[in-house]
């Protein structure tokens, strides 16, 4: 398996999302929604179906996620989701939480990411 950074964890939590809205997804449709030219997209499909991270369907361009690129979209976007909501709710608005999880999402270790959602699901009993 390649080695993925950060641009390519952003496209495959992008295919994830669109997919999860129940779009079938071109790399038009990532080049829409991450606001990339369709050159760009289409370098990064490249790298990611040569990664083994997804599929594309040669007779309509379908992308697709394999069973490693799902792995690493779904926990990228937990990270996501479990950080925008933390810095939601201690107050950071809700764009500029969307825009510092996006950061986030990316440098925290397994350990600190574990560990806070461990404190998000103690605090919440606690509220409960």
């Amino acid at each position: 398996m390649a080695k993925l950074y950060e641009s390519g964890e952003n496209y495959l939590e992008t295919i994830l999302v669109l997919h999860n809205q129940g779009k079938n997804v071109r790399s038009v449709d990532i080049a829409t929604e991450m606001e990339f030219s369709k050159p760009s997209v289409s370098r990064a499909v490249g790298i990611l179906k040569n990664g083994g991270f997804i599929e594309v369907d040669p007779s309509d361009g379908f992308i697709t996620l394999t069973p490693a690129g799902r792995e690493v979209a779904e926990r990228i976007y937990e990270r996501h989701r479990v950080l925008t909501d933390w810095l939601v709710g201690i107050g950071v608005d809700e764009k500029t939480a969307m825009e510092d999880a996006c950061k986030l999402e990316h440098d925290i270790s397994v350990e600190s990411f574990e560990k806070l959602k461990q404190h998000l699901r103690e605090k919440h009993q606690q509220n409960v």
